[in-house]
């Protein structure tokens, strides 16, 4: 499939993918004629990408991780070990994120209290 389809089916632009390809996170089957062709299982490896992406691991790491792919199965223990790392990291935000929703619904729960305290206080005046 072209850029434009692939694009579609993974929901960047083609800027981003060219950008992808340029820092090698992605390498691309081309045509005789250049244009690129992209396949399904290319598409499996940016949905990944964009998972690692969006959890918060660094470019400079998903690119690490995408030269230890390039290098196949004697990567494999480096690749999870990454991987691992990363989920702990995850972890850790979700935990963080957790905590401070709480604290923010402590705060909502107290400006709830302070109004209806406030509006008792003007209806019995």
């Amino acid at each position: 499939m072209n850029i434009q389809m692939f694009s579609k089916c993974v929901g960047v632009t083609p800027y981003t993918i060219r950008y992808y390809e340029k820092v090698g996170l992605l390498k691309v089957y081309r045509k005789k004629n250049g244009h690129r062709d992209f396949s399904e299982n290319d598409i499996r490896w940016m949905e990944f990408i964009l998972r690692l992406k969006v959890t918060g691991m660094p470019l400079s790491q998903i690119q690490q991780y995408a030269r230890l792919r390039e290098q196949g199965n004697s990567t494999l223990k480096a690749r999870r070990s990454m991987l691992i790392l990363h989920q702990k990291e995850l972890s850790q935000r979700l935990d963080e994120l957790q905590q401070n929703a709480a604290l923010l619904a402590e705060k909502i729960n107290f400006y709830d209290d302070e109004i209806r305290h406030l509006s008792i206080e003007k209806d019995n005046a």
